[in-house]
């Protein structure tokens, strides 16, 4: 990302640091084509005296050094960005809504994301000069420190799906979709990395009542786990006690009710609800992106898209023990200190499935997350 360059005062203005170019602002490593030049020079020969030179590719012919304000000065805005939409940013400030766009800087300082902004980030910005009858506008100048994030894997990037929020509240279906306990717990993983306390929540109980035997291995867990029914209201009081007074974000597939859980536990919000394919069981797309909606009753939740997977393979393989809550203790008690609990003798994780005591399905999502291929050899 970036580094400060040593042995360099700093700035009046703010510190002296290198930053890594966007790809499509590098220079192309070699300055001369002789191939083309062979092929169209008369008779195949190249002037001699010209000498051809690759461009350096080390770590700093690929950054730049730019200067970086850490509290920067001027008359700045704070606000909290509700949205993103396409080169804007919905940012809220004191009741107000102002359109925003981020600094070029601030992108090229976070090359690593798909994005450098995320629903809930807190953010300085400068109002831009414009008619009073028009939009608010303004400029992103500077993103704060996030104190949580839900971040998944896309391709070689990171997502960040909301920030700064205390709950991540998983939505899954008794009926169709039906419930992926996998998908469950691929979840949990991104909320606990991401420092979330995560919130099962199974819908559409009205479909298949038995289906909520499933929350009593997420409870055994000490974790929070509501039945509930948009249709018929069941658990809509008790999600809302989860959710009052706080900063979440709303997470599962399509198609298992999220909006319509929102619509119940808010009245008069008036979101619309999608309908699910019936042919391949699936649903379809209603919330196109996230939105952050503030709740009557104080606290706001973060409203996002479905997603059928669920990438965390940016949390490293050997890290991903300590994200299994019934792990931890055992682990100590394993013949290896290095024990990875999939294929070693003597496992204390390995043992306890065995006597029933670590559900199947757990160490199983465990094992699938371990052996995923796209997963790189992080030692944290």
């Amino acid at each position: 990302m970036s580094d400060e360059t040593p042995g360099k005062p700093d700035s009046p203005k703010g510190r002296k640091v290198r930053v890594s170019f966007r790809r499509n602002r590098s220079r192309p490593g070699r300055v001369k084509d002789w191939t083309k030049q062979a092929s169209e020079a008369e008779g195949g020969d190249v002037e001699a005296h010209k000498i051809e030179s690759v461009r350096a590719k080390g770590a700093l012919s690929r950054k730049r050094t730019i200067i970086v304000s850490d509290a920067p000065s001027g008359e700045l805005i704070r606000g909290v960005v509700l949205s993103i939409l396409g080169g804007f940013n919905e940012v809220e400030a004191d009741g107000r809504l102002w359109r925003c766009r981020l600094r070029r800087i601030l992108k090229t300082r976070l090359i690593e994301a798909r994005s450098p902004l995320a629903v809930g980030d807190r953010v300085l910005f400068r109002a831009a000069g414009g008619d009073e009858s028009a939009p608010a506008e303004g400029l992103i100048e500077h993103v704060e420190p996030r104190t949580s994030e839900l971040t998944r894997r896309v391709m070689n990037r990171f997502h960040t799906v909301a920030a700064n929020v205390d709950r991540a509240v998983i939505v899954v279906s008794a009926g169709l979709p039906p419930p992926k306990p996998h998908l469950i717990d691929r979840y949990i993983v991104a909320a606990l990395k991401g420092r979330i306390v995560p919130v099962v929540c199974l819908n559409k109980v009205d479909l298949d009542p038995e289906a909520a035997d499933i929350l009593e291995r997420y409870r055994a867990l000490g974790y929070a786990a509501l039945a509930t029914s948009a249709v018929r209201g069941d658990g809509i009081e008790a999600l809302r006690e989860v959710l009052i007074g706080r900063s979440s974000v709303i997470v599962g597939q399509s198609g298992v009710g999220k909006t319509a859980l929102l619509n119940a536990i808010q009245p008069g919000l008036g979101l619309r609800v999608g309908e699910l394919d019936r042919r391949w069981g699936k649903g379809r797309h209603t919330t196109t992106n996230a939105r952050r909606i503030p709740l009557d009753g104080g606290g706001v939740i973060v409203d996002t898209p479905g997603v059928r997977t669920l990438d965390v393979t940016l949390i490293g393989k050997y890290e991903l023990e300590r994200f299994f809550e019934e792990f931890i203790q055992l682990v100590p008690n394993c013949r290896f200190p290095d024990c990875t609990h999939v294929h070693e003798s003597d496992c204390a994780v390995r043992a306890a499935v065995e006597r029933g005591e670590i559900h199947p399905d757990r160490y199983e999502s465990y094992v699938r997350l371990f052996t995923d291929p796209a997963h790189e050899p992080v030692y944290d």
